[in-house]
């Protein structure tokens, strides 16, 4: 392969970033084209990325630490990048699908317009743990499934199917149309302590600086609002987001 080839190949793939990434990556069946290890880069999980790629017949290239830097725009990428091809979006349907596999009410995430890489994939994390059965983001104006994002997941981009859709606003009144209930936040929302999210519900989070738009926070069925007592009022999105998901965690799957 040509300098010239190499950078075209470079441009037009996705990466994922990070050792622990990787290893899921290289667990899952996420389409993997090469493996770039820092030269000096050691230790039982660099063997086990190693076993892993073998496993799978995939080229591993070792290569200095500039390079690394390079694919991964900087980011602490541990001495290990994945080439990947593009990370694929699920449908709604397949949404639907993956809570009735489970035999479960579907839970589901709406994204409003996020722009921040960091805050999908640390949702993504959460919504992982929690088993939400998917996430939905707008084809515009807001941020989609990046190399920065998988990193910030930690595998989770494994796990959790993200559908994108071209108007959040339709799609919200589809779901309602399929019984599914509409949850956003508001400052003199429900407290939401008291949220029972038992049964098909969908949350709505906020772009980080502006909120719910106001024709989203038109269809929502009920809001929810986070008490604050200190002279901060308004949390991180991902932040909100993680004390939403546990609270419908909480409701869900109550202690005996």
């Amino acid at each position: 392969m040509t300098e010239k080839d190499q950078k075209f190949e470079d441009e037009e793939s996705e990466f994922v970033i990070g050792r622990h990434p990787a290893v899921a990556a290289l667990r899952s069946k996420q389409e993997i084209n090469k493996v770039f290890i820092q030269n000096d880069a050691k230790g039982e999980i660099i063997d086990e990325i190693m076993r892993l790629a073998k496993r799978r017949n995939l080229v591993i290239q070792k290569s200095p630490k500039q390079k690394l830097d390079q694919l991964s725009i900087h980011e602490n990428h541990q001495g290990v990048v994945l080439t990947v091809a593009a990370f694929k979006y699920a449908t709604i349907d397949d949404l639907f699908e993956n809570a009735k596999q489970k035999e479960e009410d579907p839970f589901f995430l709406i994204l409003d317009n996020l722009e921040d890489p960091h805050n999908l994939g640390s949702i993504m994390r959460t919504a992982d743990a929690v088993g939400a059965h998917g996430i939905i983001i707008p084809k515009r104006r807001a941020v989609g499934l990046t190399a920065v994002v998988a990193k910030t997941s930690t595998g989770a981009i494994e796990h959790v199917p993200v559908a994108r859709v071209t108007n959040l606003v339709n799609t919200v009144k589809d779901l309602k149309k399929a019984g599914v209930w509409i949850f956003g936040t508001a400052m003199d929302g429900t407290d939401y302590r008291r949220w029972n999210a038992k049964g098909a519900v969908g949350l709505i989070i906020g772009n980080e600086g502006k909120g719910v738009s106001p024709l989203l926070q038109k269809n929502v069925d009920e809001t929810l609002s986070i008490p604050m007592v200190g002279h901060v009022q308004s949390l991180n999105a991902s932040v909100a987001a993680s004390l939403l998901m546990y609270q419908a965690f909480n409701s869900r799957n109550p202690l005996n």
